[in-house]
């Protein structure tokens, strides 16, 4: 099997080629607009094209000859409207052209539970409105009706909505909680904490993607949503990464109504790395059923929430010298924490 993986330089990128790796793969091709700076760049199974996704040559270049392609590439909500906008949606588009043109077995897209918005019920099924959140979920559900579209046309386009997932390489804004948590500082939630926010571990991801590259097309050729199946409060679920961290400190809860405000504040004058997708569903309930996945994909996850938050923290302490004093607005690095690095100081 030829393998593509568009953004295969980022955080699920990554996790996934060592995962397809294990499972007998013998070729990976990667695109991406960052550069490819893993030990694995060496290997002669690994064929590294440092491109765009919106850039229509480099795409169909590296896409002929592959068997099935995983379209990972986003431009995540740190990004400009407009770079989220033509990498999300024109780069789907590209992407998904490419691989029908020269007759891919299947289209894997990664898409995102952004998509449902902020729902009033819980759990959320695939067949639930989309109405988004942000230039990031607006994009992301309309990458999904061109995927749709091609479906339509008798093409097999699995669409898989992860929650967010975490693991060895991800640091991104759960860097900020490793950080605090590190150095013996407890750590605010906005609201009580009390409400369930499943999150996931990128390993039973990469389980689920294997699964829509290799089942039967009547089986994945539609949307799943996949997520951890053991999850308490996010309360107890962080509590646990605290507790792994042995200072003693506890997560403590905030009123949401004045915090909310003064993140909006913080974000539109560029001083905090969090965007509305976090802090508007940080306080409520937010989980997925995965009911479709168990049964047409075999989705069973190996870890809780609290497995996969401590598995990450413990990678994220082993490893806190290779990125110390870095930042940028991908998962692979921190996100600059501005004046919440002052709040630091109160807990």
């Amino acid at each position: 099997m030829k393998v593509l993986i568009t953004g295969g330089s980022g955080f699920l990128g990554i996790n996934l080629i060592r995962f397809l790796r294990t499972k007998g793969v013998d070729e990976i091709r990667v695109l991406d607009i960052a550069d490819f700076d893993y030990p694995e760049k060496s290997e002669p199974w690994l064929k590294f094209t440092l491109g765009d996704v919106r850039d229509i040559p480099a795409v169909e270049k590296i896409t002929e000859g592959c068997d099935v392609v995983v379209h990972c590439a986003a431009a995540l909500p740190l990004y400009s409207a407009e770079d989220i906008r033509t990498t999300e949606v024109d780069g789907s588009r590209n992407v998904l052209n490419a691989a029908r043109k020269f007759g891919l077995d299947r289209h894997v897209q990664i898409s995102s539970t952004a998509v449902y918005g902020v729902p009033k019920k819980h759990p959320i099924f695939e067949d639930d409105p989309m109405v988004g959140v942000g230039p990031y979920g607006h994009a992301k559900i309309d990458a999904e009706e061109i995927c749709r579209a091609a479906r339509k046309e008798g093409y097999c386009v699995p669409i898989i909505r992860p929650k967010s997932f975490v693991g060895p390489e991800r640091l991104g804004v759960f860097a900020l909680f490793y950080d605090w948590a590190y150095t013996g500082h407890g750590f605010p939630m906005i609201g009580s904490g009390n409400n369930r926010y499943q999150l996931m571990d990128v390993d039973d991801l990469c389980s689920a993607i294997w699964a829509a590259m290799t089942y039967p097309k009547d089986k994945v050729n539609t949307e799943f949503n996949i997520g951890a199946k053991e999850f308490t409060t996010m309360r107890e679920d962080y509590q646990a990464v605290l507790d792994k961290a042995g200072h003693g400190k506890k997560i403590r809860g905030t009123p949401v109504a004045p915090i909310v405000f003064i993140l909006r504040i913080l974000e539109a004058l560029k001083l905090s790395p969090l965007y509305p997708w976090v802090y508007e569903t940080a306080s409520t309930d937010s989980f997925v059923s995965i009911e479709r996945a168990e049964k047409l994909l075999d989705y069973k996850p190996r870890y809780s929430n609290k497995d996969a938050l401590i598995r990450n923290y413990e990678w994220y302490v082993a490893h806190l010298s290779e990125f110390e004093g870095k930042s940028g607005v991908s998962h692979r690095v921190p996100w600059k924490q501005g004046l919440l690095a002052v709040a630091k100081l109160f807990f």
